[in-house]
């Protein structure tokens, strides 16, 4: 009888937008190669998506900021 598949932990978020940025990269670098296995890119493409979103939102939030300090308030920015 066949094993079900192990259930691993999701990845953990990433400490910041460059970490991000650079793990999104990388795993781009290793689908384009061709060389990965169809489940395994399923699961980057996935990982890539999540890693995309969350570059989107720390720029979305710098670019709030960056509008708040254009209007002429000056307020403290905390990410999310």
């Amino acid at each position: 009888m066949p094993k079900a598949p192990a259930t691993a932990a999701p990845p953990a978020e990433p400490a910041s937008y460059e970490a991000a940025l650079e793990e999104l990269e990388q795993l781009v670098g290793r689908i384009e190669s061709g060389q990965m296995p169809l489940e395994q890119m399923l699961a980057g493409y996935q990982r890539g998506a999540a890693l995309l979103a969350f570059c989107r939102k720390r720029l979305d939030a710098v670019q709030d900021q960056i509008k708040v300090l254009d209007e002429g308030g000056l307020h403290a920015w905390t990410p999310e």
